[in-house]
């Protein structure tokens, strides 16, 4: 590959992406820290569960984040406070919902197809199915009508694709700790492979003046695998009902 051409994210029919790690933010030195865990009520996943035969727990968000507006931090110590009281916990996966941006990037758990066109990319989790549509080299409408993806337009700056969403409607949470946000999200994505294309590293810039005392960043990584794009429509409960096999993964590690 050129140094100047385009990433290909799907050098294969079969390239897949499975997100790294429990479904957390990863933190970007200098930028405000992205909410996290409670430390007061330790996290532990199906994954570690399965490993050390501890009980599964919920996620827990630490409200005592300092970049937090107040009103943020009260919906989030209520639903904390519902949730610690036997509540289970929202995921837009388990609830058949969209997950918004960034959301979509960590929420919906399964695998990541990207589809590349000269006009277009087009994201598709395996998670619900749900789709993204990424218009290339185009301007922002004037006043796009909030949406549960917003509009997005991207280009691309040598190796890396450049998203910028706003028109975003708040019905979505930024992340696995149930994070609210306005209207007024606006998010900026620079998605680039790594690793000699083994990883995939998204760089996000999250911007909500009415939720957080200042912009933000934060890390979203993913491996690559080698899969097909299965049936997986939540509302029917239907995962691969044919049995179908779709592939080896390559190094995969889920998150959910």
């Amino acid at each position: 590959m050129a140094a100047s051409a385009p990433p290909v994210f799907s050098p294969t029919a079969q390239t897949a992406w499975v997100g790294i790690g429990i479904g957390a933010l990863l933190p970007v030195p200098g930028s405000p820290k992205p909410i996290g865990q409670d430390p007061a009520h330790r996290y532990i996943s199906n994954d570690e569960s399965g490993v050390t035969g501890q009980q599964p727990t919920q996620r827990i968000s630490d409200i005592n984040n300092p970049n937090l507006k107040q009103w943020a931090k009260d919906v989030m110590k209520k639903d904390n406070d519902d949730v610690l009281a036997g509540k289970f916990a929202f995921t837009a996966r388990a609830s058949c919902k969209p997950a918004g941006v960034p959301g979509f990037d960590l929420l919906l758990g399964g695998a990541l197809f990207i589809l590349q066109s000269p006009a277009e990319v087009t994201m598709i989790f395996s998670g619900n199915a749900e789709v993204r549509h990424i218009r290339l080299n185009a301007s922002h409408s004037a006043d796009p009508k909030p949406s549960w993806y917003g509009e997005s337009v991207g280009h691309y700056e040598a190796d890396t694709l450049v998203v910028d969403t706003i028109g975003l409607n708040d019905k979505t949470f930024l992340d696995n700790y149930r994070t609210p946000h306005t209207d007024k999200l606006h998010v900026t994505e620079r998605w680039r492979l790594i690793e000699d294309g083994k990883k995939l590293e998204i760089l996000m810039a999250i911007d909500d003046p009415d939720t957080f005392n200042q912009p933000w960043q934060a890390l979203r990584q993913y491996d690559r695998v080698n899969r097909a794009l299965p049936e997986d429509i939540c509302s029917e409960n239907n995962i691969n009902p044919f049995g179908i096999d779709y592939g080896t993964p390559v190094a995969e590690k889920p998150d959910f």
